[in-house]
């Protein structure tokens, strides 16, 4: 009863963790790695052949995104999910290939010219479809007999339409134990998506800590402070241009802009039009329209109910074609541009960041989560310029940050989640960078809980609790997003700050004397490090 962890250990993405358990291998997700690339997406540290089962919590990429891929490479068992996940995982998946084939095509232009040899992409659009046929679905609180001596039951984690956390009841040579797979855990009162269901019952609980170390800031209306965001930038005629998950995040946005419009929030361009520039972001909303039923938060089946859609509006618009794509840059009316990916590394919001961010009078509104590495997480620190298509770009755009806009728990949700379970032995944290997850797992151990944060190939014994062999973290590769390459010392320098900055927020209300001597010693270590 061995648990092994390969993917998003101290790492914000490419989750993946495999369960070996009398004599079969069951993997819980295989993602993509995204922004910066730690361990290697075309290699997978065990043999696809090996593994038996594959149960996946939810669709987003970072959890999906590498299944094709073990289909590439034998692997020939069955694929467990929710319903409404492998609805949005056929066209997510199917995306996805279309975005590897387009890199290697890109790639290979440059390596032909160069004398290089030709690369293959990770995986095809004939191996996304393909992997369709070993998915088998069920609903949530249905209970599932994998194989001999594994049950999985779905529970609904708020987080994406379909997500997941799944607990494991194991039993092998007479011993049984619990397994919780928390998949990532939602944030609460969020448009569309219920509330994550909080458990009891686990022996082990491998669990997300993505906002381990903050809370999100508090928004008293996503609605209306996203209509002046867009009043003021329409008013000046600018683009208002919103990088956005083109599942779940999109339909959200959609959400409260329809709320905007009915309202008249917008004064300065009232008949604003609104384009969605994804395909995929199109194709997942008719999803979104569907047979919702054990899905929706109350709010959104009353609109379903009264026959009211969600996401629709005047002035809504969506676009299919790369033509079409191309001439919202050429027209000069003002507008909102929705466009995939939410982190900026890929997809048609790069071509219209190259055209707006150079506009003093355009805004780019981030909305999600952008990990280290992507060209998202450059233009929140604060890059005065970055490189698009081998230009360099001023950064000269208004960048505005819905920090409370996330589809994640926060620090505090993430406790609560945790407090909700009875007796669990031990908690393996992951799905949090580096600087974040052991930060975590230390706050859990201050709870008198028993947690640690696993590192890359960490293997440990559940039935004996204890591990049998230790992990290592692989190098952090260097970002150049911003035209220049940033040192990983530099890199871990400006997470440090960020860190000692939460911890400075959360110090309110502690005794003056103690923080008179923490503001001390910040400014001795100051004048050190300057002298």
């Amino acid at each position: 009863m061995k648990l092994s962890f390969f993917g998003a250990d101290q790492c914000v993405t490419g989750s993946c963790h495999c369960l070996e358990i009398n004599g079969k291998r069951i993997l819980i997700d295989c993602g993509l790695q995204q922004g910066r690339d730690e361990i290697d997406n075309r290699e997978l540290p065990f043999a696809p052949n090996t593994v038996d089962y594959v149960l996946i919590t939810h669709a987003h990429i970072d959890h999906s995104g590498r299944v094709p891929m073990l289909v590439k490479e034998g692997f020939t068992g069955t694929i467990w999910t929710t319903r409404l996940t492998a609805d949005l995982l056929e066209i997510m998946l199917a995306d996805s290939a279309h975005i590897q084939e387009s890199d290697a095509e890109y790639e290979n232009r440059k390596n032909q010219r160069a004398g290089r040899p030709l690369v293959e992409p990770i995986y095809t659009v004939e191996d996304a479809m393909k992997t369709m046929d070993y998915v088998r679905t069920c609903e949530y609180g249905q209970t599932v007999d994998v194989c001999q001596g594994v049950k999985a039951t779905f529970t609904d984690a708020g987080h994406l339409l379909g997500s997941a956390s799944i607990t494991l009841d194991l039993e092998e040579d007479g011993v049984k134990k619990t397994v919780v797979f928390s998949g990532d855990i939602g944030n609460i009162n969020q448009p569309i998506i219920r509330d994550p269901i909080l458990l009891k019952r686990a022996d082990y609980v491998v669990m997300e800590s993505t906002y381990g170390d903050r809370n999100h800031q508090e928004v008293w209306s996503y609605t209306s402070e996203l209509a002046k965001v867009i009043d003021r930038t329409l008013g000046r005629g600018g683009n208002v241009v919103i990088p956005a998950f083109a599942v779940g995040r999109t339909q959200e946005i959609l959400y409260f802009l329809r709320r905007i419009k009915q309202e008249h929030l917008v004064k300065s361009v009232a008949d604003f039009p609104v384009y969605i520039d994804s395909p995929l972001a199109s194709k997942a909303t008719t999803i979104f329209c569907g047979d919702l039923h054990g899905y929706l938060d109350e709010e959104a089946l009353a609109l379903v109910k009264d026959g009211t859609a969600m996401f629709s509006f005047p002035g809504l618009r969506l676009t299919e074609s790369v033509e079409e794509s191309k001439l919202l840059n050429t027209d000069k009316t003002p507008k909102v541009i929705i466009s995939a990916s939410g982190m900026c590394d890929a997809g048609r919001i790069r071509h219209h960041l190259k055209y707006n961010l150079w506009r003093r009078e355009s805004t780019i509104v981030f909305v999600g989560f952008q990990s280290p590495g992507t060209l998202g997480r450059t233009l929140l620190d604060g890059a005065k310029s970055v490189k698009l298509f081998g230009e360099e770009v001023a950064v000269l755009a208004e960048i505005e940050n819905f920090k409370g806009l996330s589809s994640h728990a926060d620090r505090d949700h993430l406790i609560q989640w945790v407090q909700s379970f009875e007796n669990p032995a031990h908690f393996f944290v992951v799905h949090g960078d580096r600087e974040v997850a052991p930060y975590f797992a230390d706050s859990l151990q201050r709870l008198g809980l028993s947690a640690h944060a696993p590192q890359y190939t960490e293997v440990y014994d559940l039935a004996a609790g204890r591990q049998l062999s230790p992990g290592y973290l692989p190098e952090r590769k260097v970002s150049d997003f911003a035209g220049g390459r940033v040192s990983n010392a530099y890199q871990r320098l400006v997470a440090m700050g960020k860190l000692l900055q939460e911890v400075i927020v959360r110090s309110k209300g502690r005794a003056n004397r103690d923080l008179g001597n923490f503001a001390d010693q910040i400014k001795q270590l100051i004048d050190k490090w300057e002298a």
